[in-house]
């Protein structure tokens, strides 16, 4: 039963809410094929998702499994209110949330020496090698720029520019992720658009901080 809900799942013709549904369903009987599907289509969005969110991006792989066991464990409790993106997203943000809170509480006196590598290593190898929106606009040493001025920001604001202006999700979706409403949602990317901004306009040439700042506003 749970396999023949899998037929057809990525199908041209199927809407990704009806995909999302067939899957959620198969996940709930059990289906092994169904948790492979899971893995290979949310994986790599939702460590992307939480790399950028962690002021530690070394531990996010750890967070990922967590989300990952997380929607395991609860997918009964879906109940095709929202779209699965959009449920999965929840978790993983509340997961790095979690972690940044703990982080803070238990490992803040810690001295961490000797790190070897880039911390951002496993992200650059794990990347879709699709290029994303946000990857086509700006060149290499942009990006990186851009992604450290994403730490450095408060993490809420943060969290919203990243739904918006990276994951490139709907307001609707960002307050369904974040149980916000919609003004806060909205409030909550411009925030951020500012703080991120005001991190650039000392590295980014004049310019360039002006187009970035007009592309994101148009939105």
């Amino acid at each position: 039963m749970a396999e023949t809900l899998l037929l057809g799942i990525n199908s041209e013709s199927s809407s990704s809410m009806y995909e999302d549904d067939r899957l959620a369903e198969a996940l709930r009987e059990g289906s092994e094929q169904a948790y492979e599907v899971l893995v290979t289509r949310f994986q790599q969005p939702v460590y992307n998702l939480v790399f950028r969110l962690m002021s530690d991006p070394v531990d996010s792989s750890d967070v990922v499994q967590e989300v990952f066991l997380k929607i395991f464990r609860n997918i009964g409790s879906f109940r095709n209110q929202s779209s699965l993106k959009t449920w999965i997203y929840r978790i993983a943000v509340n997961e790095a949330y979690n972690y940044r809170r703990w982080f803070f509480r238990h490992r803040r006196q810690e001295v961490t020496l000797g790190l070897e590598g880039d911390p951002a290593r496993y992200a650059a190898e794990t990347h879709d090698t699709g290029r994303s929106p946000f990857d086509q606009v700006f060149e290499h040493e942009k990006h990186r720029l851009i992604e450290e001025a994403l730490t450095r920001i408060n993490p809420t604001f943060r969290t919203a520019v990243v739904l918006r202006d990276i994951e490139g999700l709907s307001y609707e979706e960002i307050a369904d992720i974040l149980n916000l409403s919609m003004g806060t949602v909205k409030s909550r990317i411009l925030r951020g658009r500012d703080a991120l901004r005001e991190q650039l306009a000392a590295r980014l040439q004049p310019r360039e901080a002006f187009q970035w700042s007009a592309q994101t506003a148009a939105d």
